[in-house]
């Protein structure tokens, strides 16, 4: 929900699915989106999302080219995630994960075809 003044309800609690990993999967499925709308789709102010695509760019996960006014954010898929306990995982199998649990979330079956990683 988005309280006054456009900035949404903060989260208590803890979740499943960290900001970062949001902002990530947000990204991948519009690559040109812009970062208020990142922030409206992850529940997150855009003071935050800006913050975290500063940490993913900063790391290597994502980067971005300036087109006009807007960003075009590229993401690298064969990163491999930053916990030892996900030592191998990458960052295109998180998003494909993502994905498919998005697709089924939504009245549709995996679609093999997504390839969140691919240009």
């Amino acid at each position: 929900m988005v309280g006054s003044g456009g900035v949404p309800e903060p989260h208590t609690g803890w979740t499943f699915v960290t900001n970062h990993a949001r902002v990530l999967a947000s990204i991948a499925d519009d690559r040109n989106a812009r970062i208020r709308d990142i922030a409206a789709r992850c529940r997150l102010t855009e003071r935050a999302v800006q913050k975290i695509i500063a940490d993913l760019e900063e790391e290597g996960y994502l980067s971005h080219t300036r087109i006009g006014r807007a960003n075009q954010y590229r993401i690298d898929p064969s990163k491999v995630l930053r916990h030892p306990a996900e030592a191998g995982l990458t960052v295109a199998s998180l998003l494909a994960m993502l994905v498919e649990v998005e697709t089924e979330r939504h009245g549709g079956g995996p679609d093999p075809a997504v390839s969140p990683g691919a240009d």
